[in-house]
């Protein structure tokens, strides 16, 4: 029975296909979404309210990561795997709440100019690429943490974390580069 162990070889091995199959998954599906030319038809008032949960939810993910750091260095590992928990279901309810807004509610242009305007693209370019690439280490150091690899979720969590971190800040900044243009 080996076989069905998540930290056995063949586990393993399933459990990294299905990160791979989600990290390339969730990118394509939500820029289908994102530019797809008919929006779904769920743009009622509540959808204009996503945005502002949103920005909240990755607030909330970026003090768990946060938390999350400071627990680890305490050594208090479980209290450390509490708030990366956290932060893994914060994302998770970002992204759904975030593809539900963006599948039926119009985009919205930034408004600014001069500086500011190239200030927001760069900060919304490079959270945009990041977040893009960052569910797969994300996930990966998640698995290797959860299942107790802690060699392993320390060489990944090297770069996933700084990452998720920088991609739940920026996005909380874009918000509010860009909440002053927002419709509905």
């Amino acid at each position: 029975m080996e076989a069905n162990n998540i930290t056995s070889p063949a586990g393993e091995k399933k459990v990294y296909g299905w990160i791979v199959a989600i990290s390339i998954a969730v990118p394509i599906v939500v820029a289908i979404l994102l530019f797809m030319p008919a929006k779904l038809d769920l743009a009622q008032d509540w959808v204009y309210f996503l945005p502002h949960l949103n920005a909240v939810i990755n607030s909330a993910a970026t003090v768990a990561l946060l938390v999350g750091l400071y627990f680890i260095r305490q050594n208090n590992i479980p209290a450390h795997k509490a708030s990366m928990t956290t932060a893994f279901g914060l994302g998770a309810v970002f992204l759904v709440s975030y593809v539900v807004y963006h599948a039926s509610a119009p985009s919205t242009t930034f408004g600014g100019e001069g500086v500011i305007r190239t200030i927001y693209y760069v900060i919304l370019i490079t959270h945009i690429l990041l977040a893009a690439i960052a569910l797969f280490p994300i996930l990966l150091a998640y698995y290797f943490g959860m299942a107790g690899n802690y060699v392993r979720h320390k060489k990944v969590v090297r770069y996933a974390y700084p990452i998720w971190l920088y991609v739940t800040i920026s996005g909380v900044v874009v918000y509010l580069m860009i909440s002053p243009y927002y419709g509905g």
